[in-house]
């Protein structure tokens, strides 16, 4: 799907079934944001999408993102970079720099990086908190039971502004349960943003309240991992 058409139509395919999906959930259209993940695929597809009216990227490495964003957000002031895949506290000053929000925030260590970067380069992308609800030993996040404790801490303690929480449902697993416990999370540590769903499962994840939807492969084409 590397060509121009193509990256277009499936933009406009997805733009559609997300539309549909507001309607059918009773939201306003428009009420859900649609993160396109570049990741694995070259700055030209990104500009092909960018063509076809997307602005709002995500990435999962910060050093990919650092070797093929910095042109195209030079080109485009007004695009928006989302940092979906785990952060490590000695990238915190590149992904500061860098991204304008932060979908990955889990542990006390990067809460702290995070709050010294941000004040030492005056800039504060938004921050969620990543949740694992499947509570899967091998997966990033916050247990669902510590959330709320850990956005009144990341608040409290680290004077960082949580903008809303994101999730991961484990594969295998119905999504709509994994959903449905974020949306109650979000509200019970009052912030707005719920950061869920992926190619397979973006308009269950509206039916439960996304306000961002992470899609890759529905809008580029499957990756191959062997060229990442």
């Amino acid at each position: 799907m590397g060509e121009s058409m193509s990256i277009s139509e499936a933009l406009g395919r997805v733009r559609a079934a997300i539309e549909g999906a507001e309607e059918e959930a009773g939201r306003p259209a428009g009420s859900v944001t649609l993160i396109a993940v570049s990741k694995t695929f070259p700055e030209a597809d990104v500009r092909t999408a960018i063509a076809a009216g997307q602005l709002v990227f995500g990435e999962n490495r910060v050093q990919e993102a650092a070797a093929k964003f910095p042109a195209v957000k030079a080109d485009f002031p007004a695009l928006e970079l989302h940092l979906i895949g785990p952060l490590q506290s000695n990238k915190t000053h590149e992904a500061v720099a860098l991204f304008d929000v932060i979908h990955t925030v889990d542990r006390e260590k990067i809460a702290a990086a995070l709050a010294r970067e941000m004040q030492a380069q005056g800039r504060f992308p938004k921050l969620l908190v990543q949740v694992n609800t499947g509570e899967e030993p091998q997966k990033a996040g916050v247990a669902p039971r510590e959330t709320v404790d850990f956005v009144k801490r990341c608040r409290e303690v680290h004077g960082l502004s949580i903008a809303g929480l994101m999730c991961i449902p484990p594969v295998g697993d119905p999504p709509a349960p994994h959903f449905a416990l974020l949306d109650e999370l979000a509200r019970r540590a009052g912030v707005a943003f719920r950061s869920m769903g992926m190619s397979s499962d973006y308009e269950t994840a509206i039916g439960q309240g996304a306000t961002h939807v992470r899609v890759g492969s529905a809008i580029f084409g499957y990756r191959d991992y062997s060229a990442a």
